[in-house]
């Protein structure tokens, strides 16, 4: 998933009037204090005011740096350099500190050497430097954490039990404050309807889905619960979903297998559910299916699991599908291929098993936090390699602590962005529960849109207007 930060726009020329013997004064003495500052510390201090340079750096300046001359000779003074670099010749990428780590912290270059268990990081060994830290501080000659293997946070080598064992180490994940957004598909389009007051929760998050916490159907309002009705009249519970709209919920494909030998007649889908034994009429709401849409090119023969999406049309009851109270609400669809950064924490719900091996799911809805892997993260090897495709992202805790299991599928993957919930994601797939490496793969919703409207007919709702556009 391509990261949205780290752009920086271009800074625009300030044209300085050099006739006026103040300003000419003023100018020489910041940039005499520039040179002496640069001589003291090793760097420059920011000039409020941007100068007049060159056009070129003539190669003294790296990495986009611009050179500055002095206003009197036109000789090279220093180097302007662009976010992320310093030096003499901007030639030293500034760390972002030892505070925190963004992304999965394969840039992070703090000092921090401590593990989560308090344990002092050992030196890194000379196979580790020669092959992953020849360009760092040092060479490598240290035992600072570093995520040099595409883990999901920073980690080192402590000695535990007479033997090094890796750890992830004792640094928190940098707040993301805010997004760059994708371009609005339709600016001249006005606010949404009623319809789309989307993403919104009655109460916050309760304090498992692995490893998670038990929830309570306020805190996920647009979560759905799919049954299927046997030949023997008994309800199934078979997938989790979301609603999109009133009477619309979207679901993963393959919660389907009976593929076009389905009957929808046998499916319902029961909003406000806390618990799936347990029913409670004042607050549920319960629909029988009109009709069932699988992604006409999602074919698991093979296990792919690639377009790994579905809708369900509830039947209206007096012409109306859900209504909205404090435990049924939708949630956001973001617009077309919309995409946030790797690190980014978004949530997961749904009724599936607390363990893996477990033959039994959840009493009770539960929910956890995971984070986003940036997508080169989640192909490697070591991890899924070529099964994740476009259509796909990946997302686990940094400790592998808490993940999606069987029963999950279908469900929510929400993000917060301006305090509404969007729905980035599906619960489509992944090798076991909780799995060290083996992170919870879900359908990205934003490849579909279009599909979507086709479907539904929402394009208030496909387009995206409530996410926040800048």
């Amino acid at each position: 998933m391509q990261s949205l930060f780290g752009f920086h726009p271009l800074h625009s020329r300030t044209m300085i009037n050099t006739r006026s013997p103040g300003v000419f004064l003023s100018l020489l003495i910041a940039l005499s204090l520039a040179e002496v500052g640069q001589s003291r510390h090793g760097r420059r201090r920011n000039i409020v005011a941007f100068l007049p340079s060159s056009d070129s750096s003539n190669g003294i300046c790296l990495n986009g740096g611009m050179s500055v001359p002095s206003l009197v000779t036109g000789e090279h003074l220093f180097c302007k350099c662009p976010d992320g670099f310093s030096g003499r010749h901007c030639e030293t990428v500034i760390a972002k500190g030892d505070s925190c780590y963004e992304g999965i912290g394969l840039n992070y270059k703090g000092t921090v050497s401590k593990s989560v268990s308090g344990k002092t990081c050992k030196i890194w060994d000379l196979h580790t430097r020669n092959r992953y830290l020849f360009s760092d501080l040092h060479s490598g000659r240290h035992n600072y954490c570093r995520n040099i293997q595409y883990r999901l946070r920073p980690w080192c080598n402590v000695q535990k039990n007479h033997q090094l064992v890796q750890e992830y180490c004792d640094i928190p994940h940098c707040d993301v404050e805010s997004f760059t957004p994708a371009p609005s598909i339709s600016p001249t389009m006005p606010q949404a309807s009623a319809e789309l007051t989307c993403g919104q929760r009655t109460i916050q998050r309760q304090t498992k889905i692995v490893g998670g916490t038990v929830s309570t159907v306020e805190s996920h309002p647009w979560i759905a619960a799919i049954f299927w009705r046997s030949k023997w009249n008994q309800n199934v519970f078979r997938c989790g979903g979301s609603l999109i709209s009133a009477c619309w919920v979207i679901t993963a494909a393959h919660c389907f297998p009976e593929g076009s030998q389905m009957r929808h007649q046998r499916f319902s889908v029961t909003l406000g559910k806390n618990a799936i034994n347990e029913s409670d009429p004042t607050v549920e709401q319960t629909f029988r299916v009109e009709q069932i849409f699988i992604h006409e090119q999602f074919n698991n023969t093979d296990q792919s699991y690639n377009n790994d999406i579905a809708l369900m049309k509830l039947v209206a009851i007096h012409g109306k599908c859900a209504e909205e109270t404090n435990w049924v609400k939708t949630v956001c669809l973001p617009p077309p291929l919309q995409s946030l950064p790797p690190g980014i924490t978004c949530e997961i719900a749904g009724y599936g098993k607390e363990k893996s091996g477990l033959w039994y799911n959840s009493q009770y809805l539960r929910e956890a936090q995971v984070s986003l892997l940036a997508d080169d993260v989640c192909r490697q090897k070591d991890y899924y390699g070529n099964m994740v495709n476009n259509n796909m992202f990946c997302a686990a805790r940094p400790d592998w602590s808490q993940d999606a299991c069987e029963g999950d599928s279908g469900g929510p993957l929400v993000c917060k962005v301006n305090n509404t919930l969007f729905l980035f994601g599906i619960i489509s797939w992944g090798d076991g529960c909780a799995k060290e490496n083996k992170p919870g793969v879900y359908t990205r919703v934003t490849n579909y849109n279009k599909w979507i409207e086709e479907k539904t007919n929402l394009s208030t709702i496909t387009t995206g207007t409530m996410f926040p556009q800048k």
